[in-house]
């Protein structure tokens, strides 16, 4: 059997991991497009003021990024395993407290709750991934699968969130996180549960101790052994050049999540237009990235990056020297949702979880999700105004230059790892 025919294999037999891990990206992407999408409802139906709604998108973005902050932490205190097994368990009470809220401060706790677990599981269940996968190939594969998942809990918030939009009072928008309990109690049975994940995490623990044997290291690995150690310049390269580009590239995934549906009922379309449209775009990055899941693992993932970053500058200057015509919008926006998926999150995931050790990759991916979901939620209180008709010209030339950014950074990166034979692409 040839090594690809084997990659293959081993892929086929981790993917129920992957499925697993997968869950938690589609809980995740499901309670901030869920919340968004029905906070109306939910202001309507619990009579709710502009400032309590405003505090309540707020405090989501802030629980997730300090979710993500805790991870490295979390897995200290309690494994990376019972952590990846039971932070869906907090979840699913965290979206029960919403279901049954009846005030603000119900409604407030429990989307704390839920961001909470929500910005904790992402990087714990990649860690989880990685620690098992038997080699990097396969681990890039599976990890890069997760995207889709996002991709998945998006489309699905979107869809759910349009049946029910009709629904008298708060019923619609309870419906829904009682979709996202439901997922999040299945996901929580099959981690702890699943006898074949019990022998994946054990296997795979015996595979780090076999290595550390085998290079003879004794000193256990820590974020200060990683970054003030021997070999901190390696790693310091490695931390800034995903951060930076991981962050740019948030900036912009954010901004078009969340004011996607404003910039195009700016460019005059109507509210179902703007939210069919959605649902169509939201598809189109699904199937991007389908695709570069696919090449993750191989020889065409850089070309594939290239490829998704060019699409994405050229959109942002579509977008800048388009008229305000609604169609030549709707059409870049799909450009840049090809290029945004092709060249973004998956492969920030996958660097993240090649370039440093496992024991170490939790508190990373932790630390720079964290910090780029606070910059997302800062960046997000002047966001409205750079969309209206009359500032989009220059606010689009400007992520352009975002854009630019990110590609240096994304570039630097794929040196860096082939500089230090982390693959040979």
């Amino acid at each position: 059997m040839n090594n690809g025919e084997t990659s293959t294999s081993m892929v086929k037999k981790y993917r129920p991991l992957a499925v697993a891990a997968g869950i938690g990206s589609i809980l995740g992407s499901g309670i901030i497009v869920g919340l968004s999408a029905t906070i109306t409802v939910w202001q309507n139906g619990l009579g709710l003021t502009n400032s309590q709604v405003g505090i309540i998108s707020g405090a989501l973005t802030f629980a997730i990024a300090i979710g993500s902050l805790l991870a490295g932490q979390i897995t200290k205190s309690f494994g990376l395993v019972k952590s990846f097994n039971w932070l869906n368990l907090i979840y699913a009470i965290g979206a029960l407290i919403c279901v049954f809220s009846n005030n603000y401060i119900m409604l407030l706790i429990g989307v704390i709750i839920t961001g909470l677990a929500s910005g904790a599981d992402l990087p714990i269940s990649l860690t989880v991934v990685s620690h098992d996968a038997p080699d990097d190939k396969t681990s890039a594969s599976l990890v890069s699968s997760t995207q889709i998942f996002w991709q998945i809990g998006v489309f699905m918030s979107y869809v759910c969130a349009f049946i029910v939009s009709k629904m008298a009072g708060a019923s619609g928008a309870r419906i829904v996180f009682s979709i996202l309990a439901i997922f999040a109690l299945i996901t929580w049975a099959w981690r702890t549960f699943s006898t074949k994940f019990r022998a994946f995490h054990e296997e795979g623990e015996q595979r780090r101790i076999d290595r550390e044997a085998a290079s003879q290291t004794t000193k256990k690995v820590s974020i200060k052994t990683v970054f003030a150690g021997a070999n901190k310049g390696r790693f310091m390269a490695f931390f800034f050049s995903i951060l930076i580009f991981y962050v740019c590239w948030n900036l912009l995934a954010n901004t078009f999540g969340q004011f996607q549906t404003f910039t195009l009922v700016q460019a005059h379309a109507s509210q179902s237009f703007a939210t069919g449209a959605g649902i169509v775009l939201n598809f189109i990055s699904l199937l991007a990235t389908m695709a570069f899941a696919s090449v993750a693992g191989g020889k065409y993932r850089n070309k594939f990056f290239l490829v998704g970053i060019t699409v994405q500058f050229l959109a942002m200057l579509g977008l800048a020297m388009s008229s305000h015509s609604l169609w030549p919008i709707v059409i870049t926006i799909g450009c840049y949702n090809i290029g945004n998926n092709i060249a973004g999150e998956a492969m920030y995931k996958v660097w993240t979880q090649e370039a440093f050790p496992v024991e170490v990759r939790a508190s990373v991916q932790g630390f720079i999700n964290g910090f780029s979901r606070v910059c997302c939620g800062l960046f997000a209180l002047i966001t409205p105004a750079l969309v209206v008709p009359s500032a989009i010209r220059n606010t689009m030339f400007g992520f352009a230059a975002i854009v630019f950014i990110s590609f240096v950074a994304g570039l630097t990166m794929m040196r860096l790892e082939k500089k230090h034979g982390i693959n040979n692409f």
